[in-house]
């Protein structure tokens, strides 16, 4: 959005240099471009350095395929809570957290899920957003794909790649319409809610050996507690940031062990649950 904000920004200017005088033209527009030019470099670099850590944290399609890769045949989406996540809260970091757990389960099930179940998670999520102070772009992007399910237009594996891009490029928008601390709820909710069923799948199968590949994130945990720990009560009210530096704090210490094995993988899964059990 405010990339989209810059680019008109240089439009409209080079619009009102079109309608100058040929003569007073030639000298002006070399000097002018530049200074514009400077600032919104900046701004972009920056964008595109939150984009970067953003990226660090795996999508919980990431984390499925992941999952299949070491060879856990386990299916995340069978491990999903058939439970319905009320947004009827006043709290926004809870409305935040839930909303990314609400689009993991999207992402997970959306393959097995019937089309009754992906349309009301759509509109828990849609509701949740709305919450959030999103703008009507994103709301109407939620209807256009529920359209599209309903119409059985979109399907199987176009559906999970749809629902893939919803959690990574739509996210990071509300960013600009909702305010800086909603992207790294969402974002940890959608993590804690992977990471919770991945080391659940990892303890059924037994496959202890692929922990370290599947579980040791220690960028990821660094980025959300680098996160929480900034200074300013708005960046994200307290209530759901108690239990996250607790939980975020186990992780680290678990994410610097050389190697993780059963009892690791045992405490990835009761410190993530700990937060999601607050839902």
């Amino acid at each position: 959005m405010k990339l989209r904000a810059l680019a008109l920004a240089v439009v409209l200017l080079g619009g009102c240099d079109n309608q100058s005088e040929p003569a007073a033209k030639a000298p002006e527009p070399p000097a002018p471009a530049p200074a514009e030019k400077a600032p919104e470099l900046k701004l972009s670099a920056e964008d595109l350095a939150a984009a970067d850590r953003v990226a660090l944290v795996p999508s919980p399609a990431e984390m499925e395929r992941s999952l299949a890769h070491a060879g856990v045949e386990q299916k995340l989406a069978s491990m999903v809570a058939d439970r319905t996540i009320s947004m009827d809260v006043e709290n926004k970091d809870q409305i935040a957290v839930r909303a990314g757990v609400v689009l993991a389960d999207l992402v997970l099930t959306v393959k097995e899920s019937k089309k009754e179940t992906t349309i009301a998670r759509l509109d828990t999520l849609k509701v949740a957003l709305g919450k959030l102070g999103a703008g009507s772009d994103v709301p109407a992007e939620i209807d256009s794909l529920k359209a599209s399910i309903e119409n059985g237009e979109l399907s199987g594996d176009d559906l999970v790649q749809e629902f893939d891009e919803l959690s990574q490029v739509m996210v990071p928008e509300l960013e600009y319409e909702a305010g800086e601390w909603v992207v790294p709820l969402i974002e940890a909710g959608s993590w804690l809610e992977g990471a919770h069923l991945v080391s659940g799948a990892v303890q059924e199968a037994k496959k202890f050996d692929a922990a370290n590949d599947l579980l040791r994130q220690p960028e990821v945990v660094d980025y959300f507690i680098e996160y929480v720990n900034r200074e300013g009560g708005s960046k994200a009210p307290d209530e759901v940031v108690d239990q996250l530096k607790k939980t975020l704090g186990t992780l680290k210490e678990v994410a610097a062990k050389p190697t993780l094995g059963a009892e690791e993988v045992a405490t990835i899964h009761n410190a993530t649950g700990s937060v999601l059990t607050l839902l």
